[in-house]
């Protein structure tokens, strides 16, 4: 199994057990369950090879990917109630699925030769599609839209990073790697120590005199 395979069969287990916490919260059904971590775990990687014209869809090829985000929807279906606080279990968990799932679109994105602005673009579509179609899904607040975090900034730095490095070395061990730690520490720090950009704020209106 290659290095980018090992990276999509992660990302949809971790963005899958996402899913299901979130359909939790939304106190879905277990088929409910099932759809909302089947979109999440897909969702990137499905938005990611159609932009590149990859034929077939990743998970259409090996439908081993939605038997793992139905196992892990079933799995947080009978164990979620355990959880002490599913909100902070969710965003770590999005933490490690946005670091894996970064990597797994630039590595594909290299492979296929493509320019470093679609390598990017690639990188930040795969993190952050399936976490988006899951919060819109569900009517949550996306975090990829949570005001001033890192996390489309996390998965922008991981890909401009791997970028970088390919130029250097054709190790894909340094370059995603280096790129998932990237991605993870941005994201992490934001979670952990408030991390974050600046947001634009409206000025009021002056006063006429």
């Amino acid at each position: 199994m290659t290095a980018l395979a090992l990276l999509d069969y992660a990302a949809v287990l971790i963005f899958a057990l996402t899913g299901a916490l979130v359909a939790s919260r939304a106190q879905l059904d277990i088929v409910g369950f099932a759809f909302v971590a089947c979109l999440t775990a897909v969702g990137g990687g499905t938005v990611r090879d159609v932009l590149l014209d990859r034929n077939p869809v990743f998970w259409i090829a090996d439908p081993s990917h939605i038997m793992i985000a139905c196992a892990a929807a079933l799995l947080i279906f009978f164990t979620a109630h355990m959880a002490e606080s599913r909100l902070r279990w969710l965003f770590w968990l999005d933490s490690f699925a946005l670091a894996v799932a970064v990597p797994a679109g630039v590595g594909l994105a290299l492979l296929l030769e493509k320019s470093g602005v679609i390598v990017v673009i690639m990188g930040m579509v795969t993190g952050c599609m399936g976490g988006l179609l899951r919060d819109v899904v569900c009517n949550e607040v996306p975090l990829v839209l949570r005001q001033g975090e890192l996390y489309v900034t996390a998965a922008l730095a991981g890909s401009l990073l791997a970028v970088g490095l390919w130029q250097f070395t054709n190790s894909p061990l340094i370059v995603l790697g280096s790129c998932a730690a990237m991605t993870w520490a941005l994201r992490a720090g934001s979670l952990t120590f408030g991390w974050q950009l600046p947001v634009y704020r409206s000025r009021p209106p002056k006063n006429k005199s």
